[in-house]
């Protein structure tokens, strides 16, 4: 029999903190991170550093204060950086780097895989000359859209970025998912940048918190900003216990959210009027013909399924997701589709 449990396919930032995780939070030893003495935030930043194969770590509050902080550390007022046009930190970060940072995005148009083409980049970067903006920094995001990047390309992204003397950063909130998806240590993701912004609170199942990694230079002048962004936090330890704790813990989950999200896919193809456009790790992508568009809301409703419900939908799983899940949401699915045909 199925249950009522709520099955939130929003997003992976709806995953609560388990009782282990508030456990933790809770017995953490903490300081005043901002005098650089809470325990907990340290050894967060030690062993983070040391799993992504860098110098050093910086913890923040939120992804999007991690990437605007690196990109700051990275340009100067006037500068610019290469995006592309569906990138987070372009597109879902309130267009900081220019708000806060005087940073002008220069952004190009994506692959199919989600990939800058390399020729685009080439073209994009500006000539050293006062009529322009001085292109800094290249970033690109792993996972872009559940898509996992090809080693070999980042891999010729960054050998690209270093000859014309630019910058590499990463947004890495799912980089994580890239990792278990690869079979590789998130060092290996981390390895090619300069800088990576790790993420807690989507699978990994944190309630707020990512890294920002990097060298000890970079880390220190992005701890400046951190400070004027307003992401400087006293006793924090009782969240770092948190990612902590996700770390040591939540990582393996992941590969059953990816599994799930296959079984998601599997089940929704072939059905009248929805086609899916991608399914990758945790995510599928699909296209949802008008006429079935308010019946499958009013459905997942009464099935207690939230989505947000558009003729491109797209569907996350995550740690949160009950046993039944998939099935409860492949049979509203299935109904509507049938009243439908």
């Amino acid at each position: 029999m199925l249950s009522n449990q709520t099955v939130d396919l929003r997003s992976d930032t709806v995953t609560r903190p388990s009782p282990e995780m508030r456990a933790a939070m809770a017995e953490a030893p903490v300081g005043d991170d901002v005098w650089g003495d809470d325990p907990s935030v340290k050894e967060l930043e030690s062993a983070v550093a040391h799993r992504a194969g860098k110098a050093a770590a910086l913890f923040f509050p939120s992804g999007t204060q991690s990437n605007l902080a690196a990109l700051m550390a990275h340009c100067e007022r006037g500068d610019e950086y290469i995006v592309g046009q569906g990138a987070h930190t372009y597109r879902f970060e309130g267009g900081g780097a220019a708000v806060l940072g005087s940073i002008q995005p220069q952004p190009i148009e994506h692959d199919a895989d989600g990939s800058l083409p390399l020729g685009r980049i080439r073209a994009a970067i500006k000539p050293i000359d006062p009529h322009f903006a001085r292109t800094k920094l290249l970033t690109l995001e792993n996972t872009i859209g559940g898509r996992v990047l090809d080693p070999a390309y980042v891999e010729a992204a960054g050998a690209l970025a270093r000859s014309a003397g630019l910058a590499f950063h990463l947004d890495g909130a799912r980089a994580w998912n890239a990792a278990v998806a690869g079979g590789v240590t998130i060092g290996e993701i981390c390895r090619p940048f300069d800088s990576v912004s790790l993420c807690f609170s989507k699978g990994l199942g944190a309630p707020v918190g990512s890294c920002l990694v990097g060298s000890a230079e970079l880390i220190a002048k992005a701890l400046r900003w951190r400070k004027v962004l307003g992401g400087g936090m006293r006793q924090s330890g009782i969240l770092a216990a948190a990612c902590l704790h996700a770390l040591d813990h939540n990582i393996p989950s992941l590969a059953a959210d990816h599994d799930k999200a296959r079984q998601l896919a599997s089940g929704l193809q072939g059905l009248a009027g929805v086609t899916i456009t991608q399914a990758a790790t945790n995510m599928v992508m699909l296209h949802v013909d008008a006429p079935l568009l308010k019946p499958l809301a009013s459905a997942l409703q009464a099935a207690n399924i939230i989505a947000a419900v558009s003729p491109q939908m797209r569907l996350v799983l995550h740690r949160d997701i009950p046993e039944d899940g998939v099935a409860r949401t492949l049979d509203v699915f299935a109904k509507v589709a049938r009243r439908a045909a």
